[in-house]
């Protein structure tokens, strides 16, 4: 019977190659599958590091994205059972944060076989680090929801956030993201806007959340993004919501927009508001 092979969880360069660790090139060399987010990019990242030693000559790679991780699934798993040593790599980072990588690290474990991470580059760290905003205490997000609606619902819950709070964001969103930020958290929250990280365009943008959003709703950033914005107070106030949507409601405001109001500064469903709304127009 065939020992079990490895899971290797291979953290890659976000822009500069130089930052391929000895361990992870020696683990690409070495691995006898690759299931790699993009192959194209792939291609590249292998051939510097086969170029620091000795390739395994029946290494194959395959694709491996959010399309078809289900699929790849069966196939990883099977390649372990086998006992050959499987290596994931996504098109930049840690595999697993928020880029495909979870589904093969469950199939792995449930086998039963070694799973190994190694350590490399990562956008947020590198960005949080760089913002000069407390970093002893943070929350990684994500990408927000595309959808504006649920992305300033979730802004709302943040809003009384202590941590640092850290996002990424496509380059075309990034306006209507910091629009939203500053509507839910306050427009004098101090952020930084981290872009290109590790390239030879790197930029840190550093202000408050208005100021950012002014700046970026002229033009929009270039490159990927990430996003560091500054903790909220632990004595922010809680919002009465019925006291506001009663505010909102006198001031000639209709229940619909009264509600949509209150999404950013509360987190609550925009649903759930809307129907509280029209409850107290009827007693009024």
């Amino acid at each position: 019977m065939n020992a079990l092979g490895t899971l290797f969880v291979v953290g890659t360069p976000i822009g500069n190659l130089e930052d391929l660790s000895l361990r992870a090139a020696r683990v690409l060399r070495e691995a006898d599958m690759i299931a790699a987010e993009d192959t194209r990019s792939a291609k590249t990242l292998l051939a510097h590091a086969d170029a620091l030693g000795t390739v395994n000559p029946v290494r194959r790679v395959i694709s491996y994205f959010e399309g078809n991780e289900a699929e790849r699934e069966e196939e990883i798993h099977d390649a372990l059972a086998q006992g050959r040593d499987v290596a994931v790599i996504s098109e930049a980072g840690m595999p697993g944060i928020s880029d495909p990588g979870a589904r093969a690290i469950a199939a792995a474990i449930e086998l039963g076989t070694h799973v190994e991470v190694i350590p490399g580059p990562n956008a947020a760290l590198a960005a949080l680090v760089a913002s000069g905003l407390p970093a002893d205490r943070f929350t990684f997000i994500g990408f927000p929801p595309r959808e504006a609606g649920q992305r300033r619902e979730l802004f709302g819950t943040l809003r009384n956030e202590v941590a640092t709070l850290i996002f990424y964001e496509a380059p075309d969103r990034v306006a209507a993201t910091l629009t939203d930020l500053a509507a839910a958290l306050g427009d004098d929250r101090r952020a930084s806007l981290g872009r290109e990280l590790t390239k030879v365009h790197e930029e840190h943008v550093r202000g408050t959340l208005a100021e950012l959003a002014a700046r970026y709703s002229i033009e929009g950033p270039r490159g990927e993004c990430t996003l560091v914005v500054a903790g909220g107070s632990a004595a922010a106030p809680v919002i009465d919501i019925e006291a506001e949507l009663r505010r909102l409601l006198d001031s000639g405001l209709g229940p619909k927009d009264a509600a949509a109001r209150l999404v950013v500064v509360t987190g609550k469903p925009r649903r759930q508001l809307y129907q509280l709304a029209l409850s107290l127009q009827r007693t009024k």
